[in-house]
This record gives structure tokens, sequence and C-alpha cells, in this order.
């Protein structure tokens, strides 16, 4: 899709996007040879050149911190593809049963097996066996008929709600939640202190109400303004020797179901001077940008058309029926996911909506993201999805990775092209956005955040340092 030099100048340009530096003709110059580093998998010398640069810098400066970035970055990978061959082979036989040597060396000369060549060792990517079993259709996949059976259900009723209520918002369901981020004992020296952002919830929705903080510790805290993007409660502790250190937070909200059937809706065209059309169709770099491939497909897909709705709907079948759903690698080590997802023709559920957020803006529709949890009774996890605008009509829940359902009535089948249920919990607005308080270091998820994050003056507190936990009472 792209050549070595693209690439390593993406990688680049993505460092420089998290810490706002400029990418001048000059820092190019001068930061090209990490990024080629990464490309080619040397990370052991990225380390060693990240080392050289920061001994010479002045502390947390933006030299140094971009170098630190470097190296982080280079770590991740290598947390990301840490499985040796003879594991992977294990793993493998667990998930599929028996393969031959020709399934092998096509597995791995394809890509389906995902791995890459770090410090001259090829590595795999910690989720490869599991991944080639749901693509392949091996073993046991992904297949998940109770939650799909669920799903149909939930739709069928938020169909009946509407009609008798006479709006799109439906199917009221409580929740509290209990949320957990556990340091790991040893991960910072005793006496210094954490800082961590927990997610919580978002109270300018008309499908999420009656948001109420219910126990926090510890007691101190700053919750952000519900207009920052990523919502959190913002906590700092200090360590106690030989002991996690452990954040908490509890609290409860209303969610609803929501489902506009545009065939009954009056779509105007857009007004391209307002506010809303210039922000949500714009790039927003690196992870929503026109690129020719993005724009080749984009095209392929929708031809002539100029309807919103249908063009919606084309890109949205496009993916379903040919991106399947896939474990991902972190958000944090990909200079542009779209095009990762392109090249691989597998994301999971916010790779799959970052393709999608990409053709469609592309095509002069706007769109915003939107992520927090699926909160499914069994099925609580991370999720990504998007709300697209449509003139007349406003913004409208569309979830890429829930895909089609099994059904032969339009409004169940497409549910989820312009609906969504009501096991939501929305987080985040946007995508790489500051945190309130504002984060020092790189950020574990640069992008999204769910999961929670965690600091201290040493630097960022990766997800190999710490745990979470999230637990749900439905009301």
């Amino acid at each position: 899709m792209q050549n070595s030099l693209s690439k390593s100048l993406g990688v680049f340009f993505f460092v420089a996007l998290l810490f706002g530096c400029q990418s001048d003709e000059t820092n190019i110059s001068d930061w090209s040879a990490p990024s080629l580093m990464l490309e080619r998998g040397n990370l052991v010398r990225v380390k060693e050149w990240a080392d050289s640069i920061k001994n010479t810098s002045v502390l947390y400066d933006e030299q140094w911190m971009k170098a630190d970035s470097f190296a982080r970055i280079a770590k991740r990978i290598a947390l990301d593809f840490k499985v040796g061959e003879a594991a992977v082979k294990e793993q493998l036989s667990a998930k599929i049963g028996s393969y031959t040597d020709e399934e092998w060396k096509e597995w791995n000369e394809s890509g389906l097996l995902e791995g890459r060549v770090l410090n001259g060792e090829k590595r795999y990517f910690k989720r490869a066996a599991s991944n080639l079993a749901i693509l392949t259709g091996r073993g046991d996949g992904l297949l998940d008929e109770a939650l799909d059976a669920f799903c149909l259900s939930h739709a069928a009723d938020v169909h009946k709600e509407i009609g008798a209520a006479n709006d799109s918002k439906v199917k009221k369901q409580g929740f509290v939640i209990d949320f957990e981020l556990r340091v790991d004992e040893g991960a910072v020296p005793a006496g210094d202190t954490i800082r961590c952002w927990l997610p919580f919830p978002k109270e300018l929705h008309g499908r999420q109400t009656n948001v109420k903080l219910l126990d926090v510790s510890p007691g101190k805290y700053i919750m952000s303004a519900d207009s920052c993007v990523h919502r959190s409660v913002y906590l700092e502790q200090p360590v106690v020797a030989d002991k996690k250190t452990v954040f908490k937070l509890k609290f409860s909200f209303d969610a609803r179901a929501e489902y506009v059937d545009l065939s009954k809706e009056n779509v105007l065209p857009y007004d391209k001077e307002s506010v809303v059309f210039k922000e949500y169709t714009k790039e927003q770099l690196p992870h929503v940008a026109f690129s020719k491939n993005i724009k080749q497909l984009a095209d392929s897909i929708c031809g002539n058309k100029n309807d919103p709705v249908a063009q919606v709907r084309d890109i949205y079948y496009w993916i379903d029926e040919n991106i399947p759903w896939a474990g991902a690698l972190e958000y944090g080590i990909m200079p542009n996911i779209p095009e990762y997802v392109l090249k691989n023709m597998k994301g999971d559920c916010g790779m799959q909506t970052l393709l999608f957020m990409s053709m469609a803006r592309y095509r002069g529709i706007p769109v915003r993201w939107q992520s927090g949890w699926m909160l499914h009774p069994g099925e609580e996890n991370l999720h990504d999805w998007c709300e697209v605008y449509y003139e007349g009509v406003g913004w409208v829940p569309l979830d890429m990775s829930f895909g089609l359902q099994e059904s032969d009535t339009p409004g169940l089948r497409e549910f989820y092209i312009s609906g969504i249920d009501a096991y939501r919990l929305i987080v985040n607005d946007g995508i790489g956005a500051p945190f309130c308080p504002s984060k020092t270091f790189l950020r574990s998820e640069p992008w999204d955040f769910q999961r929670g994050e965690a600091e201290w003056k040493g630097g960022n507190l990766y997800f190999n340092e710490w745990d979470y936990h999230l637990s749900v009472s439905y009301q």
C-alpha cells in the first residue's frame, strides 16, 4: 500500500502529532532514522538511539519527549509481537488442531499468521493463532450465537416500542458500574505518586442520562467537564511498598436504544458552510486520512451516488462483507489504522469504524467517533462505534462491527446502520484529544480511552504494568 520511506515518515508524523511537534523538513531529516528503524524492526537500535538523544537533552523538553516516545513505541511493538515460532505452533495446534507444512508456509507468506522480524528474529503477534482460527473458520472462531440472538431480539423490541411511543429513543436500561485500575507492586517506587484517569459517562446525550457518581477512591478527585472529548475522573495516590496501588470508581446511569428509519425521514442536502459539516468531513490525522487507497475504494463502492443514506449503506455493506473482525494490535503502534486494515483485510471494532469514517468523510458525509463499553450481559467489553449526521435529521448512531443481523426484515437486518442498542457506556466523542487535566507522557492508548490511563514522574505506565476490571449491575 505504501513504500518503505512513506511508511517510516508516517511513524514520525504519528509521533509528532502526539506531542504537537512541527513536521518541517529539518525535523523529518533529523528524526527519520528512528522511524526507519521501527519500520525495519530494529528495536534494540531504536532504544540505543533514543537513549543517546535523551542523554544529551534537557529532561522532559520537546526533544527528550520525542526520543522517549520512539523508545516506548518500540517496547510496545515488542510486547505485541512477543510469541516465538515454537509457542505459536503450540497455540495453533490448540486452536485449530493439525495442519500441514504447506499451510504453515502459506499462512506465513500471506500474512494470515501475523508476524514481524524484530531484531533479526521472526516474532508473532500475541493473538496471531486465535486470529487465524477466526479468519479461516477453523476451530471455535468468533461465533457468539447468544449475543447475536440477544441483539436481534432487542432490536425487535426496539422497533415495537418506537412504533408505540413515537420516539426514536426507547428501551431504558439502568446500570451500576464498579471500575478498578490496579497498578502492579514495584511498577513505581514506594512513596512516589501515581496519577490516574478513569473512564466516566458522558452526560450530554439523549441516549445516556441520569449519570451519578456513587463512590470514588481515593476520595479527592477531579471530574472533567462533559465537554471534554474523553470524560474522566482524575485521581492521585502515593505508592505503598509491596502493595498494588488501587483506584476505584462507582457510578450509575441510564441508557436508551435508538433507531432511526431513514426511509421515512426527509434527509436534506448538506449545508456545506455549517460548522458540523466542516468539522466532521475533514481529515483527522493520522487515522482519518484521505489517502489514495481510501479515495479509490470509496469511489469504487459509491460510484456516482450523492444520497448520503445510500452511500453509508453501501460502505457499511462493503466493510461487513470484506473486513472480518479480528483481535487488534494496540492502536498506539499503528501509524495509520485504515491503511493497516486494507493491507491485512481485518480489524476490530475501532479499526472497522475508522475505515468507515475515512471513506464516509471523504465522500462528504459528516461522521464522528463514539466509544466506551458494550454492556450486554456476559459480554461486557471495550467497544467503538460512531454517529452519522444527516441534514434535517441530526446525529444517527451506527455500529460497524455489530454488522448485519440474521433477519429478512430490512429494519432488523440493517438495525446497526442507523441504530444502536441500549447496552452501551459512552465515554468518548472523538479520538486523540487532551485529557482534562492533561497527561504529561505518551498515553498507553493515544487515541481512545476505555481502560484508564496512569503515569508517574518517571513516565507513562503501560498496560503490562497494571490491570483493570469493570463489573456491571443491571437495574
